[in-house]
Formats: structure tokens, C-alpha cells, sequence
């Protein structure tokens, strides 16, 4: 029998909503499978603001070190959204968190399903075999260079994008190790045409690729990049790039898939790693039961298989999502005549793995 401590930061919006159905699905594997996991609540975002007066508090970090994974809901609330005085915002809680636990690579998967293929915006045919992954560099550039700041009276704002050799260095490793156990390609995006930063990813990139000779790379300007995800996703397998490009393209990404809310990711670094969704908190849609669940769920079988080494666990959480999408069990992103809700997408998908 296994025995694993989880971290959950359900966070604001619909976080508590998705949180809770990934849970379900986590007690589901402990019925079926001998792994045990004992679950540990912590405050961030807006949640922990209203509370604490800070957004990761000190309280939380200690969690987080403590335990072998983190599920992380979302974070986000419209009270600081509109309000460009407040001096701490939701948003601060999660780069306070990739800092200080060093995860410094966010790996976000983008697959089609073959059911979903009507529910994307884009044509079935430009869509067919689309299955890539987004590496994306998460604690440098314009997110947390310095200085950051107002000047001459408020009538100037300067970020600042800072990238060092090192840190281009280990989220590039981690995209090629990535690549040898797909389709053996990585597509660097950069602006190397304008910026100097991505000058220096380019350099350093390519040196890196010499030790994976088996590894096909290709470059692409950041604009081309966007237009072709949409022309032809298909031509990716491995999408390598800096942490606002990252962010952009990855959403822009979860559309192929018909809705955002099928999409999970893994935040890695040396440590303990931290599983989320891509999505945002969705605060119109807190506790209406309209949330989609799926990329949550998802991002749990990511934490199986990569943090806590149960791929057997993994593969039934998948396939159960598998089935539960082929049965149409579908909030309403995805199924409008006839939706189901965000606990029956979680239960259905509990009872399937339940099922084996």
C-alpha cells in the first residue's frame, strides 16, 4: 500500500467546485487501486487575502513543502480586477508560489478528442491528429524581471523581460527529454527578429540540442507561431517557449480541443510539483454546478503518473474521462442540449473508474 500526502488550494471562483470533483476522483483510485492519499487544505489567491491579508500565505508555503503533490483549483476575483489601486492581488499568490517552490516549467498537453472534434471552433480537417504539448517557462521574464514600476508621476510604466543562460537551460532540458518520449520534435518560439532575450533563447537552445542529435528543432517567430496553431496545429509535437509567449499561446491552444476546460497542466521544478487546469476561476460561474471538472481530473492523472509513479492509476483516470466524454456527460462548454453538471461529470467519471 502506497501512501501519498496531498497539498489542495482550491482558490477562488469555481476552484472549490473543481477541486472538490478531483478529490472524488482521487478517492475513486483508492477504492480500485492500493495507494492511500491523505489531503491537506491551504488558503490562496483572493481566498487567502480575505483571510490572511496576504495571497500564499506563509501558512500555505509550509503545506506545500510538506507533501508529495499540490492539486491547485484557480485563482482570480473581480474585486481586484477593477480595483487598479489595490496593492495585493489574487494573481500574486500563484507567482509568489512558482518562485519560492522553484517550478520553474509548466507543461500544458493539447489533444483533440475524436467526440469533441464538432465542438471546436476551428475546421475538423485542420484539427485531425492534433496532439501537442506546450512547454512554457514559468518564474523568469516580464512576470518577475526587474524593476516593475511606475514613474514620472504615475505617467510611465516600465517591466522589465530578464532571462538568464541557466534558466533557458533547464526548461529547455526538460522540453527535450519531453520530446524523446513523443514524436521526437521541439519547436522553439521566440521573437528572435526583435527582442534580445530571445536572442539569448535561441543561442542557448540550440547548443542544448546537440546532446539530443535524435530531437528534431525547428524555430518559429512568435506571431507565425499563433497563426499556425490555428492553420495546422497538427505540425507541433513539442512547443518550447518563455513565460508570456507561453501563457498567450497555451490558451490560444485550448481552443483546438473545443473548450478550455479539457485542458490540465504540471508545474515542475526541482521539488514538489503542482497540478492545475489552465483555466481562470470563473467567478460568474462559482457554485451555479456549470464548471467543466475534466482538466482538473486530468491534471490529477498527470500527478500520478509524473510526481507519485502510478501510471497504472493514471491510465484509468483517462480512460474513464475517455468514456465519460464518449457517453456525452458534458457540462454545458460542451454539451448544450442536454448538459450535465459539475458534480455529475465528477461522478460519472468516479463511477467508471470504479467500474475498472
Amino acid at each position: 500500500m502506497s501512501n501519498y500526502k496531498i497539498t489542495v488550494l482550491p482558490g477562488d471562483g469555481i476552484g472549490p467546485e473543481i477541486c472538490r470533483e478531483a478529490v472524488r476522483v482521487l478517492e475513486a483510485v483508492e477504492s480500485r487501486f492500493k495507494v492511500r492519499f491523505g489531503f491537506q487544505y491551504g488558503l490562496i489567491g483572493g481566498a487567502a487575502i480575505e483571510a490572511t491579508g496576504e495571497s500564499y500565505p506563509a501558512d500555505t508555503h509550509l503545506l506545500c513543502q510538506s507533501c508529495d503533490a499540490i492539486l491547485f483549483g484557480a485563482i482570480g476575483d473581480p474585486r481586484y480586477d477593477n480595483n487598479p489601486n489595490a496593492t495585493v492581488r489574487p494573481e500574486q499568490g500563484l507567482l509568489s508560489m512558482r518562485s519560492q517552490l522553484g517550478l520553474f516549467a509548466n507543461i500544458r498537453p493539447v489533444k483533440v478528442w475524436p467526440e469533441l472534434v464538432e465542438e471546436s471552433p476551428l475546421k475538423p480537417e485542420r484539427i485531425a491528429g492534433a496532439d501537442l504539448v506546450v512547454v512554457r517557462e514559468l518564474t523568469g521574464g516580464l512576470y518577475f524581471g526587474q524593476p516593475r514600476e511606475l514613474r514620472d508621476e504615475d505617467q510611465t510604466a516600465v517591466d522589465t523581460c530578464l532571462y538568464s543562460v541557466d534558466e533557458i537551460t533547464r526548461i529547455t532540458r526538460v522540453a527535450f527529454r519531453l520530446a524523446r518520449q513523443r514524436r521526437k520534435k521541439v519547436t522553439l518560439v521566440d521573437k528572435a527578429n526583435v527582442l534580445e532575450t530571445s536572442r539569448l533563447w535561441r543561442r542557448v537552445v540550440t547548443v542544448i540540442a546537440s546532446e539530443y542529435p535524435d530531437v528534431e528543432l525547428d524555430y518559429l517567430f512568435v506571431d507565425n507561431a499563433a497563426m499556425q496553431l490555428i492553420i495546422n496545429p497538427s505540425r507541433f509535437d513539442v512547443l518550447l517557449t518563455e513565460n508570456l509567449f507561453g501563457d498567450i499561446l497555451s490558451d490560444e491552444a485550448s481552443v483546438i480541443s473545443g473548450s478550455i476546460g479539457l485542458l490540465p497542466s504540471a508545474s515542475i521544478g526541482d521539488g514538489v510539483a503542482l497540478y492545475e487546469p489552465i483555466h481562470g476561476s470563473w467567478p460568474e460561474g462559482a457554485g451555479k454546478n456549470i464548471a467543466n471538472p475534466l482538466a482538473t481530473i486530468l491534471s490529477v492523472a498527470m500527478m500520478l503518473r509524473m510526481s507519485l509513479n502510478e501510471p497504472v492509476a493514471a491510465d484509468a483516470i483517462e480512460k474513464a474521462v475517455e468514456e465519460t466524454i464518449r457517453k456525452g456527460v458534458l457540462t454545458p462548454d460542451l454539451n448544450r442540449q442536454h448538459p450535465s453538471g459539475t458534480r455529475e461529470v465528477g461522478e460519472q467519471v468516479a463511477k467508471r473508474i470504479l467500474k475498472g
